[in-house]
């Protein structure tokens, strides 16, 4: 059994892993011992994460734009200086946008869907070289798209963009499961309420609310997050692909 759910030894990379769930997911692949790099817009942000992980184990900064085709192959290609295979890539990196129905205009929706969605899809493309250098027979490469359930059921808050963005991450992911296999898995996650910069105003606002209403009466921890990502990336997890598995505490169940 602790061999099945093991990383021990796997490189990762982890983008917009500064903080929020890909900080929590990192903190997790670096604590279960993964080699892992960590990738955000903001580099000091990045390093600052590296530094304090690095004491727990080996955690690389490598910052990254990747709102555009030419940041992600410029990650692509930063990382592939350093390693020759890589073994799990968490696509985490996004952006949200709240705003009236009357005053939601071109820029609430190329901002999110450029990083939400292109930017998961031009990241994995350029990442499948080294992934397909990781894959085993019986352990591929693992792709995790981190997507929201803001994209299964309705947000109580005018984030257009962002709940059609992560539905089209929960698509793409299905996509590119078909067309990754069998050398590389690719599945999602969609959180729930989790304490994070992004959810901080709801959660100070609405957090009590949002407990109450969920099945399991809580907010999302750090572990409930790092244990399914690690899930997805161990020997346990080789079976899955074009899964989407709500972290969520059963919100998902109730509705909007």
């Amino acid at each position: 059994m602790t061999d099945l759910f093991s990383i021990s030894g796997k490189t990762a990379l982890v983008t917009g892993g500064s903080r929020g769930i890909g900080k929590m997911i990192a903190t997790g692949f670096v604590e279960a011992g993964a080699k892992v790099y960590v990738s955000s817009r903001k580099a000091e942000a990045c390093h600052e994460l590296a530094a304090e992980l690095s004491r727990v184990g080996e955690c690389i900064a490598l910052p990254a734009d990747l709102s555009t085709e030419p940041g992600c192959r410029a990650l692509a290609d930063a990382l592939a200086e350093r390693e020759s295979m890589l073994h799990i890539l968490v696509n985490n990196a996004g952006n949200t946008w709240g705003a009236p129905f009357e005053q939601f205009d071109d820029a609430a929706w190329d901002r999110v869907l450029s990083l939400n969605v292109k930017g998961v899809f031009h990241t994995t493309k350029f990442m499948t070289p080294l992934l397909r250098a990781a894959s085993g027979p019986d352990d591929p490469a693992r792709v995790i798209n981190i997507g929201s359930i803001d994209g299964i059921m309705v947000s109580v808050l005018e984030t257009y963009s962002y709940s059609a963005s992560k539905a089209a991450v929960h698509q793409l992911t299905r996509n590119l499961a078909k067309r990754l296999a069998p050398s590389i898995t690719v599945n999602a996650i969609a959180p729930g309420p989790f304490e994070s910069k992004m959810m901080a105003a709801t959660l100070e606002a609405f957090g009590e609310q949002i407990a109450t209403n969920a099945p399991l009466k809580r907010i999302g921890r750090p572990d409930d997050m790092a244990g399914a990502a690690i899930f997805l990336a161990s020997r346990a997890g080789a079976y899955l692909t074009g899964a989407l598995i709500p972290v969520d505490g059963g919100m998902s169940t109730v509705g909007a």
